[in-house]
């Protein structure tokens, strides 16, 4: 009697069979294939959404610079600004064997040469601004781990070196070359020509690094740069009859002092009330919807609160698979916000503490992968995920704790990607999820 209202609680499809094939075509193990058992298609369980803010995220060795802002009209305002130390390979001026040649040469210009990298997200066809600033002390970490994070900041001078605006064209091969204040430069070049800067240690002393500051108020989008990006010194003979120019290149070599800092204003938003990392805001409170959000480290948490009773139905069963199928909300994706290919899966305990990544039996992780048809209503749009190992260690777990599921982006620490994702009560393109469960 007891398995029987177990059995109604859960709501179950029965398909019995004595083959290793149900209808769903799922092949059972060959370790079933001697027993005679029912398999068994569940599509009733429980699966409760919530949005979390990840602990802060280390954006440091990233190999981006990610500059921009624009607000988003889901999340709010974001914006990225990016820090870095350069080093130069060479700290000499350019000399023929003469004595006297070093003195002959003046400064020109100097200018920062940003080279995109193709990463864009949000309006380009709006003008784009960003300023570069000096860094007014070490960038240096006080982290055990020598790393920065998505909130690490540093001082600069309010005063920017030099601007620049323009309209990107993101998928283009062309740098931005950006001009420099000729104060800045000529110092710079002076102190190269007499030689009281000559080696990577006296320059970083002159010059501890440059942040590249978005203008919120006249930005709409975020752009990548390369860290093949370099600051270039011009130089060339006085009063010469040629136009040989030379140049001094100070490039970013060590990617452990580069990183982004990426803020948000979430005011207005239904995610404005967004707890702390430890805690979780519920899809019922938000319209039936979980973020994610790339940079900012908000992300969907994935919880099975009852499955734990599917093993009270049987004597002896197991989940042998489960398919979970999770639905972008129709309006809040286009190509000005295209949705990720695939998403990273975490396994995280009740407090968001991220324990690992979601793995297959060889250990490789697994995705929850983007599966975009054509058709009217998006109705096939949808990421799936396979997590039947994970229902089934969660179902057999001897402790009241639970595991969770987060998803986020696969470049959460690179990129400002967004999406909103319906939960399993919304009006439309809701969350399913089918257990395959075999009873023996």
């Amino acid at each position: 009697m007891y398995k029987f209202i177990c059995f109604l609680f859960l709501s179950v499809v029965i398909t019995s069979c004595n083959s290793d094939v149900d209808t769903g075509e799922f092949v059972v193990g060959a370790d079933y294939l001697a027993l005679n058992n029912n398999v068994i298609q569940i599509d009733t369980v429980t699966v409760a959404l919530s949005t979390v803010k990840l602990d802060s995220l280390v954006t440091s060795s990233q190999s981006r610079i990610l500059v921009g802002a624009y607000n988003d009209p889901i999340f709010g305002k974001i914006k990225s600004d990016s820090y870095f130390q350069l080093y130069g390979t060479n700290y000499s001026l350019y000399n023929d064997n003469t004595d006297t040649e070093s003195t002959n040469y003046v400064f020109d210009s100097i200018r920062m040469v940003m080279k995109l990298d193709k990463y864009y997200y949000g309006d380009t066809t709006k003008t784009y601004t960003f300023n570069i600033h000096k860094v007014t002390e070490q960038i240096k970490t006080s982290l055990e781990d020598n790393t920065f994070h998505n909130d690490s900041k540093l001082s600069y001078q309010s005063a920017s070196l030099g601007s620049i605006s323009f309209k990107p064209k993101p998928l283009s091969t062309d740098s931005v070359s950006v001009v420099l204040s000729d104060d800045f430069g000529n110092e710079l070049f002076q102190k190269i020509k007499k030689n009281e800067i000559a080696n990577s240690d006296e320059f970083v002393e002159y010059l501890k690094g440059f942040v590249v500051t978005a203008d919120s108020d006249n930005s709409s989008a975020v752009l990548g740069f390369d860290l093949s990006s370099e600051l270039r010194l011009y130089y060339s003979k006085y009063l010469s009859s040629s136009e040989t120019s030379y140049i001094l290149n100070f490039g970013i070599y060590d990617t452990s002092k580069q990183f982004n800092a990426v803020t948000t204003d979430r005011a207005g938003t239904v995610i404005e009330d967004l707890p702390i990392a430890t805690s979780k805001l519920v899809s019922t409170k938000t319209a039936n919807q979980s973020f994610i959000q790339s940079g900012s480290g908000v992300s969907c948490r994935i919880d099975f609160p009852n499955i734990k009773q599917l093993k009270f139905a049987f004597d002896k069963g197991a989940i042998v698979d489960a398919q979970l199928s999770i639905k972008p909300v129709n309006g809040t994706f286009s190509s000005k916000y295209p949705l990720p290919e695939s998403l990273l899966v975490y396994v995280a305990d009740d407090l968001n503490r991220v324990k690992g990544l979601l793995t297959n039996a060889a250990g490789e992780p697994i995705y929850a992968l983007l599966n975009q048809s054509a058709d009217e209503f998006n109705e096939s749009t949808a990421y799936t995920l396979s997590i039947g190992s994970f229902l089934q260690s969660e179902m057999i777990k001897a402790s009241d704790a639970r595991y969770s599921l987060i998803l986020a982006s696969p470049n959460v620490s690179k990129t400002v990607d967004r999406l909103v994702l319906a939960d399993q009560n919304a009006s439309s393109n809701n969350l399913k999820m089918k257990i395959y469960y075999i009873s023996y």
